[in-house]
């Protein structure tokens, strides 16, 4: 769909037609400075650079947020990208924009160890943000999606990085945060990037049934419109296709081709009132056959996004499933804007408001992030809340809970309090006594039994609780009540764990070492360090894995290298020439596995002469190097050899469909490349993450390989 240019005359207007009171020439002040700042910068398009931030002002106004939000999308990336800093900003329009540009720059100003970490930290650092002013987030949400509308100008392999991130991350917070518009385009823009030919043939195939489904749904709207004037209910009837990439998950989880998928369309009806809403419930049910069990009540139960609305889905006399959406206006708005809709800064409201409490789930991540000492652990935390569908149960009292899908009874009761579950003995589900793994159903009613007897949660409950609220909590009463037994069950733990792998106690527990992998961690003391292993906040296998790798990489230099033992060499020195050294002993690092056509660099070891890595390997990194060890370093590059093979491995992100694996051996074998070893796993949101060893003779081989492995439908991303 082609985005109609936005101009500063039609952001003034957007703003004017729902503020009447705004400042419009504060924001035609700030266009000036944004356009001033910027200068002569250029875009990949070859356009202006402030094209981008007015865009993202024009978003910004067409959810109808206040001016300094408006303002703060027209100068988001001035702090970041120009000389003008956050008092030029501040002074100009105050701290409040100056702080909500800050906001947006630092999240996109930080540096880590990889990809991986990066996402998660600016993830970590993006709810901080939210915690403290929303706006930042809508900010960054505004600009994400308009770089999107524009991935066609970047290239291929930044298109996918940029894809898989915003269908790994922003589309699922602009989904908790309940802006459903914003959330469908990121989700089909990321699919047209990572699966075109899915992409396209979806939309072919929607753009083809067009007319039929237009005809049909025609037929339906007149049908409910004639019934509700009789009933004197006055209602906007409208129909909608489903996003693509919707219709996307719903092929691939159920192995459907698109003839297949009968409900490719929803009915809505927006009616002034709650009482009309069941009304238009009960008169759609009379005049279609609804189908079990497919009947939600959103109104009386809001999912934590604030979403609001009726679901039923009916039978038509052909025997064709259709969805009806039932709402108010309201609902509506909400259910287009989200937390936008109701943001208090919009009409000038401080002070805490009653839509603060929809944001509980930004603090309930918080404190699962601030018990994590593992990324890895925070980042499964947080997918299993952002990704799962909702259950909703009750108290006692009456009150709506909303829990992730398979949620049980001890997740329930660490989301009432934290003491509840720590003095939780057991529950019952509608009056019946359950089992702690209980798997809570929609409409139970849930009490939890405690006893002030009870010290603490049972360890065997991390293999039951699904939020990461449940988890944290149990998680930090292990690492506070049992610190001493944690510290003494974490040494035997590295102890078993150095005695497995035969190594020197002394070589690898250095001071330099221990330092080191303190901070990578997060740890204060080699003490906290134990205690996190002792309760399961990290692994053992990790940290000695952590000193290992210094150790490996500082061990004492030898006297000279050695030279004259080709032979011995796991690659022979015609294909690796060392800067001023002749026929040396060299090794590749098993860490990033160099292959010819890759940028690489040496560090002069003890007993393995020069161990040569991938120069942007995070091992090699000056930042991760004592000053001894930096001036190891020897430059290296790839001779004349040919033919040698070496392993190099791809990280494959998919869809979790049948057949996917033989269609990704069926690429390999035709690209005359040999598996050494292969393995899958999948994940929550019907993905599945493949990992391949293969043997290659160069990059080029490994690019073309993933440019024919793109093809393949159903896959998202490939890393090598």
């Amino acid at each position: 769909m082609k985005q109609e240019a936005a101009t500063i005359d039609k952001v003034v207007e957007k703003v004017a037609q729902y503020n009447k009171n705004a400042d419009l020439d504060r924001v035609r002040r700030a266009f000036d400075m944004c356009v001033e700042a910027h200068g002569s910068q250029k875009r990949n398009s070859g356009e202006p650079y402030y094209i981008h931030p007015l865009e993202v002002a024009y978003i910004l106004a067409d959810m109808e947020l206040d001016p300094d939000t408006v303002i703060a999308g027209l100068l988001h990336d001035v702090i970041e990208d120009t000389p003008y800093g956050y008092e030029k900003v501040s002074n100009e329009f105050g701290e409040e924009v100056a702080y909500l540009v800050e906001g947006v720059t630092k999240l996109d100003k930080i540096n880590f160890t990889s990809k991986e970490e990066q996402q998660i930290e600016t993830l970590r650092k993006m709810f901080f943000a939210m915690a403290k002013d929303i706006r930042v987030i809508l900010v960054k949400l505004a600009d994400r999606l308009h770089n999107m509308r524009t991935l066609k100008y970047m290239p291929e392999a930044k298109q996918r990085e940029k894809s898989r991130e915003t269908l790994e991350v922003y589309a699922p917070l602009a989904h908790r945060l309940g802006i459903s518009k914003i959330k469908s385009e990121l989700e089909d823009l990321a699919l047209k990037y990572l699966d075109s030919v899915a992409y396209y043939e979806i939309a072919e195939g929607l753009d083809q049934k067009k007319t039929q489904r237009d005809e049909y749904v025609a037929e339906i709207k007149q049908t409910i419109d004639d019934k509700l004037r009789e009933m004197g209910i006055e209602a906007h009837i409208e129909g909608r296709a489903k996003h693509i990439y919707s219709i996307y998950r719903k092929m691939y989880s159920q192995g459907k081709t698109l003839d297949e998928i009968y409900d490719l369309f929803a009915v809505r009806i927006i009616v002034n009132t709650v009482t009309e809403c069941y009304s238009c419930l009960g008169l759609v049910h009379e005049l279609y056959k609804p189908i079990p069990g497919r009947f939600k009540d959103y109104i009386a139960m809001p999912k934590p996004n604030m979403y609001q609305s009726l679901h039923t889905t009916l039978i038509d006399p052909l025997g064709k499933p259709f969805e009806v959406q039932i709402r108010t206006w309201d609902m509506h708005r909400v259910a287009e804007q989200g937390v936008a809709a109701h943001w208090k800064y919009k009409e000038g409201i401080s002070g805490a408001t009653s839509e603060d409490g929809k944001l509980a789930w930004v603090r309930q991540l918080l404190e699962v992030q601030r018990d994590s000492t593992d990324s890895e652990d925070f980042f499964k935390s947080l997918r299993i809340d952002m990704y799962a569908d909702e259950v909703f149960v009750f108290t006692p009292r009456g009150d709506v809970v909303s829990l992730p899908q398979g949620a049980t009874p001890i997740d329930f009761a660490f989301y009432i309090h934290t003491a509840v579950g720590y003095r939780m003995i057991g529950a019952k589900a509608n009056a019946r006594i359950v089992p702690l793994d209980y798997v809570l159903q929609n409409g139970d009613i849930v009490e939890i039994i405690t006893s002030s007897a009870v010290r603490g949660p049972s360890r065997d409950w991390l293999n039951i609780v699904k939020t990461g609220q449940a988890r944290s909590k149990i998680n930090a009463w292990f690492k506070k009540e049992n610190r001493e037994a944690n510290i003494e069950k974490g040494k035997d733990a590295v102890e078993k764990e150095m005695k497995r792998l035969a190594l020197d106690t002394h070589e690898l527990f250095k001071p330099e070492y221990v330092e080191q992998m303190l901070h990578r961690y997060g740890f204060k003391t080699l003490d906290d360090a134990y205690s996190a292993i002792g309760y399961g906040g990290i692994t053992a296998n990790k940290v000695v894995a952590r000193l290992r790798e210094m150790a490996d990489a500082d061990r004492e230099v030898p006297d000279e290298i050695p030279t004259g033992e080709a032979k011995r060499s796991k690659k022979p020195s015609k294909d690796i020439e060392v800067e001023g050294v002749e026929n040396c002993l060299v090794s590749l690092a098993r860490c990033c596995n160099p292959v010819p056509g890759d940028e690489i660099i040496g560090i002069i070891t003890k007993g393995r002469g020069v161990s040569v890595h991938r120069a942007s390997c995070v091992n090699v990194r000056d930042e991760y190097l004592s000053e001894e060890m930096r001036a190891r370093k020897i430059r290296c590059t790839w001779g004349d050899g040919t033919g040698q093979k070496y392993a190099g491995e791809l990280y494959i992100e998919c869809a979790d469909r049948k057949g996917i694996l033989a269609d990704i051996a069926s690429v390999v074998s035709e690209s005359q490349i040999n598996i050494i070893s292969s393995s899958s796993r999948a994940s929550k949101a019907k993905m599945a993450i493949v990992t391949l060893e293969i043997e290659v003779t160069s990059r080029d081989q490994i690019e073309n390989l993933k440019k024919k492995l793109h093809r393949v439908p159903g896959i998202f991303d490939i890393r090598s």
